[in-house]
């Protein structure tokens, strides 16, 4: 079985790892470690403590996090792991996969008529176009040249800040035309200046596995990659927006509800554990719902119930439900609870319409796998002039969620959330802001 180990080394290794080029490895960390197999081609990923935010890998109260495998159904084994000296943790590393959809019916509307409902006009007037802000797609990888195509113009890519997993191989923004290029065009509705970093996270590589998935370790990996990157740009000016078009879609991969290494319900899971940290250090981070809508749920969804699971419920994210362009929530759009939190998805955003043509000329962007980054063009548009410093994360969550058009008008619920963004609202809520500052 294939987990992740966390483990506190000694200060003397530490120490030893942060004078050396290369850094620590899996093997120096880990050590003798009856019943696990060490992974030696995944690089050691640095969490720090839940409760600490630190720009400095293995800061205090930080730990390591390695993968491997142990023996499968074999308690006394999984145990002999656990009272290993060093280990703090045993979890779960669940396939990954990307939103896609269910439901075969053509699109509502096109891209431009998204881009009229965002106020992109508007916002390009008061200078929100997202230049000089980093948008991180975690996902197929992106081809340029097709979004450029599709959009009429540029898109700009930064090679030197993008990330590879272990073992995949391609440069950024070169990848072949799929989920991920449709991802990238979706984010440029509202934000044509940005600069995107391309996360070609669900490049599958691991024994059996299919054309678009991934796993959690590696979302881990390029999580850690994502923080240096936030850390390296001055504190005043952070400006960092991850759109996340993927999720875990069935328990089999994971460890029971209650059982410490689960990942679906469980805060302490060292990938939870990271998101936390980058939303404290100023990154904004945005989940698909997903596409397990009781009208239409995707094929894959194996979940019975409160199918928002794992990072795409957590509190220190904005989860993302798909509306077509009349506002109408599309039928697989998955509704809350959620698992991390109650109150998800936190907004709606715009699915269903043709746009980027990834999959065809005539096929539409779908799923919340589309509304996730139409909303994280929105983010990366407002980060153009309001900085994480001055507006941090968590109150851009609340302004989006207080600005939304409350489609159901009950204030929340758990099909559209608060409802369904609405840039100009927030426009106009910022700049009086500022005027009164």
């Amino acid at each position: 079985m294939r987990v992740l180990i966390e483990l506190r080394p000694s200060p003397e290794l530490i120490s030893a790892a942060t004078d050396s080029a290369a850094g620590i490895s899996a093997t120096e960390i880990t050590g003798a470690v009856p019943g696990f197999t060490v992974d030696t081609g995944y690089r050691p990923v640095s969490v720090p403590a839940a409760t600490v935010v630190s720009d400095t890998a293995g800061g205090p109260g930080g730990s390591y996090v390695v993968r491997g495998e142990i023996p499968d159904d074999d308690p006394a084994a999984r145990a002999a792991v656990a009272g290993a000296p060093g280990v703090t943790g045993i979890f779960a590393d669940p396939v990954i996969e990307p939103v896609l959809t269910c439901g075969d019916t053509g699109p509502i509307g096109t891209w431009t008529d998204v881009a009229d409902r965002l106020g992109r006009d508007e916002l390009t007037a008061a200078g929100l176009t997202g230049a000089g802000v980093a948008v991180a797609v975690l996902d197929t990888g992106i081809n340029a040249a097709a979004v450029q195509r599709a959009a009429g113009a540029a898109i700009a890519i930064d090679a030197a800040r993008s990330w590879n997993p272990a073992g995949v191989r391609g440069t950024a923004g070169e990848f072949p035309v799929d989920h991920g290029t449709m991802c990238a065009f979706d984010a440029l509705i509202a934000a044509p200046q940005a600069t995107f970093l391309d996360i070609p996270l669900l490049q599958s590589t691991r024994s059996g596995g299919s054309r678009m998935d991934g796993l959690l370790s590696d979302a881990l990996a390029a999580f850690a990659h994502l923080r240096t990157v936030l850390t390296a740009q001055p504190a005043d000016r952070r400006a960092l927006v991850i759109s996340n078009s993927w999720g875990s879609f069935a328990p089999q991969w994971d460890f029971p509800v209650g059982d410490p290494g689960n990942y679906s319900d469980n805060p302490g899971h060292p990938f939870n554990v990271i998101v936390a940290s980058l939303d404290a250090a100023g990154a904004d981070i945005l989940f698909a719902a997903g596409n397990c809508g009781r009208d239409c749920p995707d094929g894959r969804c194996a979940y019975p119930e409160r199918p928002i699971t794992g990072a795409n419920s957590h509190p220190n994210v904005l989860s993302v439900g798909g509306v077509d362009t009349g506002g109408q929530r599309v039928g697989y759009s998955s509704q809350g609870p959620g698992r991390l939190s109650d109150r998800k998805p936190d907004l709606c955003a715009y699915s269903h319409f043709l746009g980027s043509t990834a999959f065809g000329a005539d096929a539409p962007d779908t799923g919340t796998s589309t509304a996730c980054p139409v909303l994280a063009g929105v983010v990366a548009a407002f980060r153009t002039r309001w900085t994480a410093a001055e507006v941090p994360p968590a109150r851009l969550r609340e302004l989006l969620r207080s600005t939304a058009g409350d489609r159901a008008g009950a204030g929340f619920d758990y099909d559209y959330g608060y409802g369904i963004v609405e840039p100009r609202a927030l426009l106009a809520e910022l700049q009086k802001a500022a005027a009164r500052a």
